[in-house]
């Protein structure tokens, strides 16, 4: 699931820019920043893989609903 994810998240840098979108000088940064939070975030799940509590959320100690992580596999709180 969180493979699956990080490879559509990989896809979706490497996309075209449309007109409409900055100049490659504008997004360069806005990309960088993007990319670096997501990668924390993706560190985040995986050394909550690491430790076992990548299931529970990370405030209530309950667990984390299968549809939540299907929806966002770097979720640490359930939404609901």
């Amino acid at each position: 699931m969180l493979w699956t994810w990080m490879q559509t998240l990989s896809a979706d840098y490497s996309e075209p820019m449309s007109s409409t979108e900055p100049t490659h000088e504008e997004s360069a940064t806005i990309d960088l920043d993007a990319i670096e939070r997501d990668l924390a975030d993706v560190e985040m799940a995986l050394s909550r893989l690491d430790a076992g509590t990548y299931w529970v959320d990370e405030i209530t100690g309950q667990p984390l609903p299968d549809a939540v992580l299907e929806a966002n596999p770097l979720a640490r709180r359930n939404p609901a």
